[in-house]
């Protein structure tokens, strides 16, 4: 079993490392230069690292030939904001990309694709308090969130007239080591409040990531892919992938705190942050998927301060001991 993983950041490599453990081959495709990042994550495992741009249809059928793929994780999109800088380029790859990966799949007989969609996919303007399932409204109206619900739109289409397997996972604000700037915001925020707990550097954070958030840490997030690339198909092909609970700005600066006593915030004045207060409704992939997640918020934090401690104090030695060498803690998405 091969896997074709488009987009080489936090997710597809929570996801590789799993696919590894079952001795399956996995193959990245990614337009980022990200081959030491994914070596950091992936360690000694066997990969194929391929620099190329997901939106071309003739690279993607070559690749999968080649490599005689037969599932497809599709995780390459602009995120946040940045699809609307400019427009049209966050929408050639956001959904220009995801019909490449489409009609690849449709062109080669590929038996499953697993889409990576979003908990920004929802209508926050509408929905209630929570739990939100799956079939509750969808588009927010923003550039990202629409691109992310035609992505699913498009992606369920070509599934329904070729016959592969889709699972659409709908992930919480996923986090972990090594997070960088291509993801989330969400996630961004906890990176940079554990680096200015380590550094002694007030961490600022914009006013408009001080929202209640629905987090994912990066290891539940790809044994969840990894379910969904080994189970029999269900009847159904949507699922919401996170913790059932929201956690506050406030809470989690007192988490991280528990572990970096010195850390300070300092808040940047700018738009008020959009209400995400609701929980997504887990129960379908509890069900159907045999999925939940297995480390805490608390676990996270402390995880992840553990790392970039240890990351930090290595930095240090080596430029103690004459190295030139930056103090720059896994940035990368």
């Amino acid at each position: 079993m091969t896997t074709l993983i488009t987009g080489a950041g936090l997710v597809g490599t929570s996801y590789g490392q799993q696919a590894s453990r079952r001795s399956e081959k996995v193959v990245f495709v990614d337009p980022i230069p990200r081959e030491d990042f994914i070596r950091s994550k992936m360690g000694n495992a066997d990969f194929t690292y391929l620099n190329e741009d997901v939106r071309s249809l003739p690279g993607l059928i070559s690749t999968i030939n080649k490599y005689e793929v037969d599932t497809i994780l599709n995780t390459a999109s602009v995120i946040g904001k940045r699809v609307q800088d400019p427009i049209h380029f966050g929408y050639s790859l956001n959904v220009g990309g995801t019909q490449a990966v489409a009609d690849a799949a449709r062109l080669t007989g590929i038996k499953r694709v697993l889409h990576i969609s979003t908990f920004g996919a929802y209508d926050w303007r509408k929905v209630g308090k929570g739990p939100i399932p799956e079939d509750d409204l969808l588009g927010t109206g923003t550039a990202y969130s629409n691109s992310k619900v035609a992505q699913e739109m498009i992606i369920e289409a070509y599934a329904i007239d070729s016959g592969f397997d889709l699972f659409m996972l709908r992930l919480g604000n996923v986090f972990g080591v090594g997070h960088f700037w291509g993801g989330s915001g969400g996630g961004q925020k906890v990176q940079d409040l554990v680096m200015a707990g380590i550094t002694g550097k007030p961490a600022k954070i914009p006013e408009e990531q001080t929202m209640d958030f629905v987090y994912l840490y990066a290891k539940d997030c790809g044994r969840a892919i990894d379910v969904c690339a080994t189970i029999d198909a269900p009847s159904e092909n949507v699922f919401n992938i996170a913790y059932p609970v929201t956690t506050s700005f406030e809470e989690l600066v007192a988490l991280i705190k528990d572990q970096l006593p010195n850390l300070r915030v300092d808040i940047v004045p700018g738009k008020p942050p959009v209400n995400r207060a609701a929980p997504l409704d887990i129960n379908r992939a509890k069900e159907m998927l045999g999925w939940e997640p297995e480390i805490t918020v608390q676990e996270m934090c402390a995880e992840m301060v553990a790392h970039d401690l240890d990351e930090a104090k290595r930095q240090a030695f080596l430029k103690a001991s004459g190295f030139d060498i930056s103090v720059a803690i896994d940035e990368q998405s």
